[in-house]
């Protein structure tokens, strides 16, 4: 798959050959679905418990006699109703902690990158260097580009730092760099963009 590559300032800057094994895929939902689910449940944290009445570190022995206390008959002091004592009907351990296949998150990946190359979605910049962190400026050459409400920029090895901080104020426009590249923020995006250092290191990502 040969797509054309862009500067920032919108200007055409020759072509490059996308890997057919990363880009050309052909999309599965099902994939997709799984990935993007086992995602979302890896980022719940897990749900802490509170320690119930058998939990409590305390004596069960009967504290009070059974009559003549002018109290009620309490067993031990680990009832819900005493300071300290175990909570009644507590939150229980909820561990989201799933698993997935390798392969089918790699797979789930190429098929994230193969959906936006497929609908036109995928646009390909040289760098990012800017002279400046202004981000007036960027926004300027961001809107000649035209990419749509919301945008994922992936860079190379590490995200250019001027581009970085410019960028940091716009409304829909994440920067990540190669290594972060993910499925859930891929597709949650309207367009990806890809510098050539960032189409570089994904195709290695999956060819080592």
């Amino acid at each position: 798959m040969k797509l054309k590559v862009q500067t920032l300032e919108a200007k055409a800057k020759g072509d490059i050959e996308l890997s057919d094994d990363v880009f050309g895929l052909e999309p599965r939902a099902d994939i997709l679905h799984r990935v993007v689910n086992w995602q979302r449940e890896k980022k719940r944290a897990t749900a802490r418990p509170t320690r119930e009445r058998s939990d409590i570190a305390r004596t069960g022995k009967k504290f009070g006699r059974q009559k003549g206390g002018g109290t009620a008959r309490h067993g031990d002091r680990r009832a819900p109703i005493f300071i300290g004592g175990g909570k009644a009907h507590g939150a229980r351990l909820r561990d989201f902690n799933p698993s997935l296949n390798k392969k089918i998150r790699a797979l789930g990946l190429k098929m994230a990158l193969s959906a936006k190359a497929k609908d036109g979605s995928l646009i390909i910049l040289d760098n990012l260097d800017v002279k400046a962190p202004k981000t007036q400026a960027l926004k300027s050459q961001l809107d000649e580009l035209g990419f749509g409400r919301t945008a994922l920029i992936i860079d190379g090895e590490a995200v250019n730092d001027n581009f970085r901080k410019a960028s940091s104020n716009l409304i829909g426009l994440d920067v990540m760099a190669a290594s972060g590249a993910n499925v859930y923020d891929i597709l949650n995006h309207d367009t990806l963009v890809l510098t050539k250092a960032g189409v570089e290191k994904l195709e290695a990502r999956f060819n080592g």
